[in-house]
Order: structure tokens, then C-alpha cells, then sequence
């Protein structure tokens, strides 16, 4: 992780995703969302912040891909275009777009299996 991030009491620092491919992973997360990476080798690659500056998590071909663990939402600006980015990309929609309270938005599985979500404003 890079230490030139500013970090926050309480708040969500750092999201691992355990992935059962790593360069299916980096390609997916690079194409459907623009992610960059930090390349520490086979055994990690560092999620980039938006900035570039620090690190917002990371892929780890070592976890174990499991259900039920923390569910992590991505914000979009347009939510019906992440959807076919995301469909583009090789992940599989879970849930289509629908209304919650304060937006929208859609689960999908990444090639690993891992379910992650993304919300738009209304």
C-alpha cells in the first residue's frame, strides 16, 4: 500500500479482491472501469487511486474468492453505460439497474465470481 495516502479514523481504506486469474482480472477491472494497477509481481498488484497518488486497494490471486464477505459499491455518472462496459468487459450482470432510495444501480459478477455493485444518483 502507498504511504502517501491520507488516511481517515473509521473510514473504508482499502478493498482486497481475491481474483482466480490475475491478468483476467487487471484486464477486466482496466476495461470495464479504467483502472490502473501497481505491479508487485505474480502474487499482488495495487489498485490506483483515481488520482494516481496512492492505492484504493488491491487484487490477490492468493485469497480465496468467497461469498458473503463485504459487498463493495462502485459510484457511476452514468450507470447505464458501466452496465455495457461492465457487460463489454466479460462480467456477468447479477442484478439489472434499479431504484433504491437516493439512485440507481446493478450488481454483477468479475470473471473470479466476485459480486461487487454500482450506484448512480437518480
Amino acid at each position: 500500500m502507498s504511504e502517501s495516502a491520507q488516511h481517515r479514523h473509521h473510514a473504508l481504506d482499502y478493498v482486497e479482491i481475491s481474483v482466480t486469474d490475475m491478468e483476467e482480472a487487471k484486464r477486466f477491472y482496466a476495461e470495464a472501469f479504467g483502472w490502473r494497477f501497481n505491479e508487485y509481481g505474480p502474487a499482488y498488484t495495487g489498485i490506483r487511486s483515481p488520482d494516481g497518488e496512492s492505492e484504493v486497494g488491491g487484487l490477490n490471486p492468493n485469497g480465496e474468492v468467497r461469498g458473503g464477505g463485504p459487498f463493495v459499491l462502485l459510484f457511476s455518472e452514468d450507470l447505464d453505460r458501466t452496465v455495457k462496459d461492465v457487460e463489454r468487459a466479460g462480467g456477468r450482470i447479477l442484478e439489472a439497474p434499479y431504484a433504491f432510495p437516493g439512485g440507481r444501480r446493478f450488481h454483477f459478477a468479475d470473471p473470479s465470481g466476485n459480486e461487487l455493485g454500482v450506484w448512480a444518483r437518480s
